[in-house]
């Protein structure tokens, strides 16, 4: 496989924040208009305790799937024939639909109940987000192959227009009536999962029958021994894809290349992997989305109170939809398809783990600074913001603007411990990954009694509290890992999480300035905080030269391509 991981990494997780942001602030203000016109009580239905419903589905569904797949990477890849990961990817399918009962029965008859004025749409709309799941699965394996071949333009388009359809359905319904927002919400997560499944196979098709013309193009001309430069077009689809193992589309599906090729259906080592994954995702999962299952089985916020908590979160966490999830996921790939799980680092070839260990060590100074930059100005500038948001109702009494300030930790805590984390899961043995699954189990469980402590001490704050106190552990745990791997090589990645003297001292200098003018009028206390981010911008470049120099290399790659 000559294409380059990291390039392809790079260039994906360049185009997700692009995409991301834009997709993002359509979200965001869909949100402020239901605060604003339809109701906290709505929006607290929708955004938690529905969209709970499908990251329940979805993630316990292909996640540890995903994972495992993706780790039967170039170096494994004769233990591990693509029948076999074409099969593994189409087992998420039965997984959802079988976990769909007993969600279903626990959202509709266990959870908090809805109120009489929104229980039939509340009804509706789970049926439909659980339909809308299975519907999404259907397109894993064509997003599977997508993502081992480097198509990072059409994954950005897909999830672009898959956001673009499920906002205008919705925004077209509730336009014309307000009262059916829960079953706009509905209707328009259907029509976005269906969306996903058209866009994949039709794209698929139509690459596999330009790809077998391309090939049958280049046979006559080797045959004539003439000449072809490849045109800007075809190399964008075509070059070094020479190891692409489909001739047509019904290979996709299930037991079609097994059939062909012979073998056994499933890989027993790759069924291994996946069931560590999933002992692992389910605790993920609890960590992830703790505080909403919180929220949905004890009645500790009303459906107003949740959704001033969801949006608060909501906005205090657009550093990580926004860059540090699209970076995670970029990273991850990178590192399965860099460093074998198996194979002590000593005995790996020494470009790649020197190459890995500069990439974790730019990767966690990249997300540390983004992180002090948000907690610098978070404590400043919350209430600025919400209000905005919100209007002046939403910010009354203070709630909003504490939990966002609070927020702006765990953001910083966030974007080191998915970073840390997530190469420890590209990297851990089977084995490894049990191991962690124990700690996994205790961390899940520390989380959800601190939550309910925390939350009768301090109220919502409490879930922030309970969440930083389970990624602080974590953290200390992933990044004793690296060390452990890294200090017999002579090699310290960890040098990434201090951002260096120059940066570290202009942002305490920014944060101070920006306190002192909080209470001026919006437009200075705007302007000093504009220009005390440039200057903390220009700080932090000049201490990272060489890494500044990098980005503007693949940015301008970007800009190319």
């Amino acid at each position: 496989m000559a294409r380059n991981v990291l390039e392809s990494s790079l260039l994906g997780a360049g185009f997700s924040i692009i995409f991301q942001i834009l997709c993002r602030i359509l979200t965001f203000g869909i949100n402020a208009y239901i605060v604003r016109n339809v109701g906290r009580e709505v929006l607290g239905i929708m955004n938690v305790r529905l969209l709970l419903l499908e990251s329940t589905l979805l993630f316990l569904s292909r996640e540890a799937i995903n994972r495992a797949a993706l780790s039967a990477n170039s170096q494994q890849r004769d233990k591990c024939s693509w029948a076999q990961l074409i099969n593994q990817m189409w087992l998420t399918v039965p997984i959802c639909a079988s976990l769909c009962a007993p969600c279903l029965y626990i959202w509709l008859h266990w959870l908090s109940a809805v109120d009489a004025p929104f229980s039939a749409q509340y009804e509706f709309a789970c049926y439909a987000v659980a339909l809308s799941c299975v519907l999404e699965l259907v397109a894993e394996s064509t997003v599977f192959v997508a993502q081992v071949f480097c198509f990072v333009k059409l994954k950005i388009v897909l999830n672009t227009l898959h956001i673009l359809v499920r906002s205008a359905i919705f925004l077209w319904i509730v336009i014309d009536d307000r009262s059916a927002a829960i079953s706009a919400f509905a209707v328009a997560q259907l029509a976005s999962a269906t969306t996903i499944v058209l866009g994949q196979f039709g794209f698929f098709m139509f690459y596999i029958k330009s790809f077998n013309e391309f090939k049958l193009q280049q046979q006559q001309v080797r045959k004539s021994k003439a000449v072809h430069v490849l045109n800007s077009w075809q190399r964008s689809l075509f070059d070094h894809m020479e190891d692409f193992p489909f001739t047509k589309l019904s290979q996709l599906l299930p037991g079609v290349l097994s059939s062909s090729n012979g073998g056994d259906i499933f890989n027993r080592e790759l069924q291994t992997l996946t069931l560590s994954f999933v002992k692992q995702g389910v605790l993920k999962q609890i960590l992830t989305e703790g505080e909403k299952y919180v929220m949905s089985v004890s009645p500790v916020l009303s459906f107003g109170e949740q959704a001033t908590y969801d949006v608060v979160n909501n906005l205090g966490s657009m550093a990580a939809r926004f860059i540090f999830r699209p970076i995670e996921d970029s990273a991850y790939f990178y590192f399965t398809q860099t460093i074998a799980r198996d194979t002590r680092l000593a005995k790996q070839p020494p470009e790649r783990v020197r190459q890995a260990s500069s990439v974790l060590n730019n990767l966690l100074l990249g997300v540390s600074s983004i992180g002090l930059l948000v907690f610098t100005f978070g404590q400043n500038y919350s209430h600025t913001l919400l209000l905005l948001y919100g209007g002046e109702d939403f910010v009354a009494g203070g709630l909003p603007q504490r939990l966002l300030q609070w927020h702006c930790l765990a953001i910083y805590l966030l974007s080191v411990n998915g970073i840390s984390e997530g190469y420890m899961f590209a990297t851990n043995t089977s084995r490894d990954i049990d191991k962690y699954n124990y700690l996994m189990a205790i961390f899940s469980i520390s989380f959800l009694i601190l939550s309910y402590i925390l939350t009768g001490i301090f109220g919502p704050v409490g879930f922030i509290f309970a969440n930083c106190i389970n990624m602080l552990g974590r953290i200390l745990y992933s990044t004793r890992y690296i060390w452990h791997q890294y200090q017999p090589l002579g090699l310290n990645p960890l040098q990434g999480l201090w951002p260096g003297k120059l940066f570290g001292g202009t942002l305490l200098l920014a944060g101070l300035i920006c306190y002192m003018y909080q209470d001026a009028v919006f437009g200075t206390h705007m302007g000093v905080g504009l220009a005390a981010g440039i200057l903390c911008l220009l700080a932090w470049a000049l201490a990272h030269q060489e890494l500044m120099h990098l980005a503007w290399k693949y940015g301008r790659r970007i800009k190319i391509e």
